[in-house]
């Protein structure tokens, strides 16, 4: 029996495991703690560790030479957070020894998903950044220059040199204000408004540039995401790029559980669907079951009239959704894709209705 099943248990506990762990660290520098509590403290430890140690094995073991790219990120992880400890143990004689398990802070970051969209919205602004953080730059040095002019013979203690003012300009520019130091010359009041109201300003470019960034990669994201269901649609495989691109912007991707109705006789529709995996119930007085490539609710929007059959989720279903403002564009822009959906509709109508 292979153990590499077992093992897979311990890879979604990254964040639950480091939890109790980094607080087991956290109370282990309690002066006053009994020696009994240390003791559990300490086990818990070393269970925690003994879970990452089978997570590392499982992880090498199930690596394969084509995927060192996207394994090699975690291997590290798992690797600091097995050997730093262990190393510490054995290395350091102090009590603060299980300070070196705060490595573990890395193991939640391990599966996430963020930090690589992060890292590519940084690269793809890194200019825009640079540029907002070398004016930050200048303003901070500019403020703590005028700062020392101005208060230097009123507060010498404070703003004796420029390095003295320049934790001031920090805090008055980032809109911290601790208070420690405030100005006492009016000229010096009016500089601290000044700073306040251009640290705000140059924080919202800095949030304005990451938020832009973010929107452009989700989107982009979500184009690739969709374009590769749309290409699985055999309808849609014989479109040109151009149309094709369109056809993407329109659709709307949706998941739907098994059981769950999709659609209902009578109500009116307002957008048609497209199976893309799984297979859908349609309850007409003869009931069919449709696949993947399949599409359902194209005659509420061709003749305007209510749905006349409740369509549900036979299994667990991947759909494209084309509400009729879309339906409406896509048969301007493909008369061919539109003459195959009349003829089916007019198909499923005919067999619909019951014969004499």
């Amino acid at each position: 029996m292979s153990v590499l099943p077992f093992l897979r248990i311990y890879a979604p506990l990254n964040a639950v495991l480091a939890a109790p762990g980094l607080l087991a660290v956290a109370g282990l520098t309690i002066p006053d703690m009994s020696g009994r509590s240390r003791l559990a403290l300490a086990a818990v430890l070393a269970v925690i560790w003994g879970a990452y140690l089978l997570q590392m094995a499982a992880t090498l073991l199930k690596c394969r030479p084509g995927d060192v790219r996207n394994t090699t990120p975690k291997i590290a992880i798992d690797v600091l957070a097995v050997l730093v400890p262990l190393a510490a143990f054995l290395l350091v004689g102090t009590p603060d020894r299980s300070l070196y398990c705060a490595v573990w802070l890395l193991k939640p970051l391990r599966d996430s998903t963020f930090f690589p969209v992060l890292g590519r919205v940084l690269a793809n602004e890194a200019r825009n950044l640079i540029g907002v953080t070398t004016l930050f730059g200048v303003v901070l040095f500019g403020v703590a220059l005028a700062g020392y002019v101005i208060e230097r013979e009123i507060q010498p203690e404070k703003f004796g040199s420029i390095p003295q003012a320049m934790w001031w300009a920090v805090v008055t520019l980032s809109t911290t204000g601790y208070g420690d130091e405030i100005p006492q010359s009016f000229a010096g009041r009016v500089l601290a408004g000044g700073v306040m109201m251009s640290g705000i300003g140059i924080f919202a470019l800095w949030a304005g540039i990451l938020a832009t960034g973010f929107s452009q990669e989700v989107r982009r994201g979500d184009f690739v995401r969709n374009w590769q269901l749309v290409a699985a649609v055999p309808l849609f495989q014989k479109l040109g790029p151009a149309v094709l691109v369109e056809i993407v912007r329109a659709l709307r991707p949706r998941t739907v559980p098994a059981g769950a109705v999709i659609c209902r006789s009578g109500e009116i529709g307002d957008q048609m669907f497209f199976v893309v995996e799984g297979r859908v119930s349609v309850a007409t007085p003869n009931p069919v079951e449709l696949g993947p490539g399949a599409f359902f609710g194209e005659m509420a929007l061709i003749s305007g009239e209510p749905r006349m059959a409740t369509v549900s989720a036979a299994t667990a279903v991947s759909l494209l959704s084309l509400h009729s403002v879309d339906f409406q564009m896509l048969c301007s822009s493909s008369p061919e894709i539109a003459e195959i959906i009349r003829k089916t509709a007019l198909e499923r109508r005919g067999a619909a209705q019951p014969s004499e």
